[in-house]
């Protein structure tokens, strides 16, 4: 269930190990939903295995040097500016990138069309049924679809881990993200500062980077706030709620967000990790699972890795309880610690005072963690 990246990836991989698979998106139509997303080592390798990482790379931008700088002055707080040396993306190098998720949803949804599976839209979960050897879905419009496992791949408001658990909802983080996009020509002149900079501030985050082979720039600006918004990609904000929110920054954000012709803003949410996943034939994969904080830029990689595991652990066990169970055994301690780390990392940059940051202790990833090979390391 659900045609998210995690869940693409999770089909591609089980139709290519010679699984039958079907996708259904609670969705009535794909359309463009979310913004730009990072693509670390572990999901680029996930694509390489896959034989995707070409058409990926080519939608997609080098990160470059992700300088963290001051909110006022850009003073460079960690990291380093881009070299700026123009060398092309070959998509062979090994280095973060980021793509615009509709993008990386084009790959995926091409891919599995190769492997002649299409995505049911419109199948909303309203009941899960099991009996021997299979399980059965129920959706809102009155269909039904039967399989030896149902996989949950369904969001961070996943209608198939409320089935499995009730009453366990996710949880507003006192965070409310904004995001629009500016075409290159005219973001030009506030990117003096390279492909992509983090500009650091009390309770907030702006971030910008090129994305579509650098044809758009995409911002997010993260506010730490007690507010309530809702967590639906579609909520409108204004340009001078924006410029309210960002007052006295420095001159390259005031000059993006007066690009913006518009921007939507969505409240951050979390869901509490769970000690399983799995219930009988039926398990969750990526944001259904553990749905994290975007400060370390890992939530979409951890869908994707997850989708992998998934399909590698039915590639060793017959049985589909065995399959589950190496599966969480695989990505269950990983997802839990990147949950975690994404929590201290926001209230490590929310609460830093950048005018005294000297970057000695410097909140930033473990490198490590982030240079994860799921496909070497197995299931």
């Amino acid at each position: 269930m659900g045609a998210g990246l995690g869940g693409l990836t999770a089909a591609i991989a089980l139709r290519q190990r010679g699984f039958a698979v079907e996708v259904h998106e609670a969705a009535t139509a794909l359309g463009e939903v979310g913004a730009g997303l990072t693509l670390g080592r572990g999901a680029q390798s996930v694509f390489r295995a896959l034989g995707l990482q070409a058409a990926v790379a080519a939608r997609a931008c080098p990160a470059g040097a992700l300088p963290f700088v001051h909110y006022r002055t850009a003073r460079l707080l960690m990291g380093g500016f881009d070299s700026g040396d123009g060398t092309p993306d070959d998509g062979v190098a090994d280095i973060v990138r980021h793509i615009y998720r509709a993008d990386l949803q084009a790959v995926l949804l091409a891919a599995l069309a190769d492997l002649e599976v299409t995505v049911a839209t419109g199948h909303a979960p309203v009941g899960i049924d099991e009996g021997g050897d299979r399980v059965t879905a129920r959706f809102a419009d009155g269909s039904t679809a039967q399989g030896a496992a149902l996989v949950g791949a369904d969001g961070v408001r996943s209608a198939v881990r409320e089935l499995l658990w009730p009453r366990d909802a996710p949880r507003f983080t006192d965070h409310v993200a904004y995001r629009f996009l500016v075409p290159a020509a005219e973001a030009a002149p506030f990117m003096g500062l390279g492909r992509s900079v983090i500009f650091m501030g009390p309770q907030r985050t702006f971030n910008r980077y090129t994305m579509c082979g650098g044809s758009v720039v995409n911002c997010a600006g993260i506010v730490e706030t007690t507010a309530w918004a809702g967590e639906g990609w579609s909520i409108p904000a204004t340009r001078d709620e924006l410029l309210a929110a960002f007052a006295g920054w420095h001159p390259d954000v005031i000059g993006l967000i007066g690009c913006a012709a518009s921007s939507i803003k969505w409240g951050l949410y979390d869901r509490a990790v769970l000690p399983r996943w799995s219930r009988g034939r039926v398990t969750l994969l990526g944001d259904a699972a553990h749905a994290m904080l975007p400060f370390l830029g890992m939530g979409a990689a951890m869908a994707i890795e997850d989708g992998w595991a998934l399909a590698a652990a039915f590639s060793r066990e017959a049985a589909v309880e065995d399959a589950f169970a190496r599966y969480e055994a695989a990505r269950g301690p990983r997802t839990a610690l990147l949950h975690a780390k994404s929590i201290i990392q926001g209230k490590v940059t929310q609460s830093l005072d950048p005018d005294t940051f000297d970057g000695a202790s410097a909140p930033v990833g473990d490198p490590a963690i982030m240079a994860y090979d799921p496909v070497a390391a197995g299931v």
